[in-house]
């Protein structure tokens, strides 16, 4: 039987202490969220704020926990002596943070509803990120130089003859707008799919754009489609990019970044040692993917599998089989072919296997320190679903020199 932890309150002093705490009062996300956010907001204006939402249930905890001893034993620890305060708005596991802490920034908010990425963010940064945006109080929100937020594509149902802030309502989008309203943070960097240009027609980006420069007030230089691979990491991976700024000098000063010429290749992301012969395909799966492309290209459609050589750039990584089995490898280390996973058939002997999560993390730009705490099939969503760290820092750099002047 586990003690009440009253009798141990003093004793938290270190970051497993609080998971501990966790563990003994069955605390949901959101109060984790509220402590973590409590804890790292030591010396600044937005600790009073979070103190508040733990009074009452957890006040007696949270009182006796000294600031001064508590370590943050994690691999991204805030920002010390920071530069600016940023807020990491569809946060998922962290990548544009990370970016911008590189950077000088320090993290005053985060939020992200997958539960499982939460689990991630809390492993790295000791901060557990709120839920639902659509339940975040603006008002509560605290001051911030910039806003970042990798925001997911929707359509708007227009209302008005131009599109904006209105018609924005019920969109994930909109709380991102609520919030510049709100707070009015002198910069904002917003990530998306390629997609969105294009998206319902071009009205869908047209409506967003309204809303910033008419509704908010915001200078936003037109958005770039930016390339991962431009930026050191070997993966053709484009994303829209969109800065804005209050200050109208600040965007004129603004530029894209230029492609870094850092040549890399897959060679560059394998893993250093043998993998594990789960990530090894069967003959019989070998079998089915080599049908399903010979299918597709009878009909001209040239989809299927695809194996990446060692000197070559991956596909976009994403979401679902599709993104592994297009950036399949060729990889003859293995030395056991017993299979340890149900499988059809036998583990081929061609050396084919699908990438392992830290490869998709590399292919990212996520530093080999970054846990990866959840299952495999979690991982590969997780970082499927991020951004390219190298070239959010790269454009997170100039936005800044631009505030700067």
């Amino acid at each position: 039987m586990q003690p009440d932890y009253d009798d141990r309150a003093s004793k938290i002093d270190r970051f497993i202490d609080l998971k501990e705490l966790a563990a003994v009062r069955n605390l949901e996300n959101e109060t984790i969220a509220n402590i973590t956010h409590y804890l790292q907001s030591e010396s600044l204006p937005s600790q009073r704020q979070f103190r508040r939402s733990l009074l009452g249930d957890l006040g007696e905890v949270i009182d006796q926990i000294d600031l001064k001893k508590f370590v943050w034993d994690v691999p991204f620890a805030p920002t010390q002596s920071p530069k600016f305060a940023f807020i990491d708005l569809f946060a998922g596991i962290g990548g544009m943070r990370i970016a911008f802490q590189k950077l000088g920034g320090r993290c005053v908010f985060s939020s992200e509803w997958d539960k499982h990425s939460q689990q991630s963010y809390y492993e790295n940064f000791g901060e557990m990120p709120f839920g639902d945006i659509t339940k975040v109080n603006e008002t509560e929100v605290p001051k911030h130089e910039v806003l970042v937020a990798g925001f997911p594509c929707q359509a708007f149902s227009i209302a008005g003859f131009k599109g904006g802030f209105k018609d924005t309502r019920g969109t994930l989008f909109f709380d991102v707008a609520r919030i510049l309203q709100e707070k009015h943070p002198d910069a904002f960097f917003l990530e998306n799919v390629k997609g969105l240009f294009g998206h319902d027609k071009g009205r869908t980006l047209n409506v967003i754009l309204n809303t910033l420069r008419e509704d908010l007030g915001y200078y936003v230089p037109d958005p770039q489609i930016m390339n991962a691979r431009d930026f050191g990491v070997p993966q053709n991976r484009e994303r829209i990019f969109i800065v804005g700024f209050r200050n109208k000098a600040a965007a004129s000063r603004f530029t894209y970044p230029k492609p870094l010429g850092i040549h890399t290749t897959i060679a560059d992301i394998l893993e250093d040692k043998e993998v594990s012969v789960k990530y090894y395909l069967s003959n019989q799966y070998l079998r089915t993917l080599v049908n399903h492309r010979a299918r597709h290209e009878a009909k001209g459609h040239g989809f299927g599998y695809e194996i990446i050589p060692n000197d070559g750039v991956a596909n976009a990584i994403v979401v679902g089989g599709m993104g592994r089995e297009r950036n399949l490898v060729v990889d003859n280390r293995l030395s056991n072919y017993e299979p340890i996973t149900h499988i059809k058939g036998t583990v081929n002997k061609k050396g084919i296997r699908k990438m392992t999560p830290r490869e998709w993390a590399r292919l990212q730009g996520f530093p080999d320190k970054f846990k990866i705490v959840v299952a495999d099939s979690h991982a590969y969503k997780q970082f499927g679903n991020s951004v390219a760290i190298p070239a959010i820092q790269a454009t997170g750099r100039n936005l800044l020199r631009a505030l700067e002047g």
